[in-house]
């Protein structure tokens, strides 16, 4: 392997350029009065129709081919909606000397979220892993995801001394992001194969929408001063935890699914999907959830978490693919 194709690994993808180039225009020029209220309704507006988008991608073939692995659907749903969040318990440990309490919030709420749904299986693919599988366990947890991450944050939060989730974010989850992604569920059998077959062309709803959540957050959160807040100590206290947090999470999956008995395409299925955090499902959340508070600096852990998670998962895939390689030459 040359010098340039091992250093794509640790490069950042155009999507994450994308993110920080929207904080660094949130910074430089944030929307506000007047233009933040219209580009509120717009951002809602785009953010249904990306989950309209993913219940029309779901097969529901697909969905019921996979419900059929259900040990190892719930091992993934345990770590994602078990441990993690106990893990997330854990960094309360820390003093708030080192750790400030929004950064904990958003540290909290990363841990409460679903798994991501594309790169989980596009990981498991490259890494010769049970796609089938890999499929159906992370649509499963986003679906899970929109009931028990509201209800874990409500828990957790009121529990660690935060204000709890309430009624009003409960009905604009429901309304925002289950409502469209079942009206695209009912559709699916008749727009579902046209929605899967022009994915390029629809990628610009997923990311736009996305973005504009970003941007919104970070314009209000550096209006109410944001960046005076946080100094470069908190920014590398919250690298240092998402490494630390990603790392356990890699070894828990590795060893765990090991010692389950599952053959190693389930393996890499659950190691993929059970120690990511989607980025997709968590901004929009927030966004309903943390209304009025400091958006950008709760889903900031989470940026910083979805770009390491992405270039550890890069490497752990190439590596089982050289296995995979390696064995298949080494076989008569």
């Amino acid at each position: 392997m040359d010098l340039n194709t091992a250093m794509k690994r640790f490069l950042p993808d155009q999507f994450t350029l994308m993110l920080v180039a929207t904080v660094l225009l949130a910074t430089i020029l944030p929307v506000s009065g007047i233009a933040a209220h219209w580009f509120a309704i717009a951002t809602n507006i785009a953010i249904g129709l990306l989950f309209f988008l993913h219940g029309a991608r779901l097969s529901r073939e697909v969905a019921l081919a996979g419900l059929l692995h259900w040990r190892l659907h719930l091992s993934i749903i345990a770590m994602t909606f078990g441990i993690f969040p106990l893990m997330g318990l854990a960094i309360g440990l820390i003093p708030q000397s080192l750790l400030a309490p929004t950064l904990y919030t958003g540290l909290l709420y990363l841990c409460v979220l679903p798994s991501t749904v594309q790169s989980s299986i596009a990981f498991t693919s490259m890494a010769g892993g049970n796609v089938a599988a890999a499929v159906c366990a992370a649509s499963a947890s986003s679906i899970i995801g929109m009931f028990i991450t509201p209800l874990l944050v409500g828990l957790m939060m009121t529990t660690s001394g935060s204000a709890g989730i309430s009624l009003d974010a409960l009905e604009k989850i429901v309304l925002q992001l289950l409502v469209p992604f079942l009206a695209g569920q009912l559709l699916q059998p008749w727009i579902g194969n046209w929605v899967r077959a022009r994915k390029k062309l629809l990628m610009p709803v997923d990311r736009g929408s996305i973005l504009m959540v970003v941007y919104l957050a970070f314009s209000e959160a550096v209006i109410e001063g944001l960046w005076h807040t946080l100094s470069l100590k908190d920014i590398t206290v919250l690298v240092v935890i998402s490494c630390v947090l990603l790392a356990i999470a890699l070894s828990i999956t590795m060893v765990g699914s090991r010692l389950l008995g599952f053959n190693r395409e389930d393996q890499i299925a659950i190691i993929f999907c059970g120690s990511k955090k989607s980025l997709a499902a968590g901004v929009p959340m927030a966004n309903a959830i943390f209304a009025g508070q400091n958006i950008g600096a709760i889903v900031l852990p989470l940026m910083l978490f979805h770009q390491i998670q992405l270039m550890a998962c890069a490497v752990i895939a190439q590596h089982y693919a050289a296995r995979s390689k390696a064995a298949e030459k080494a076989s008569p």
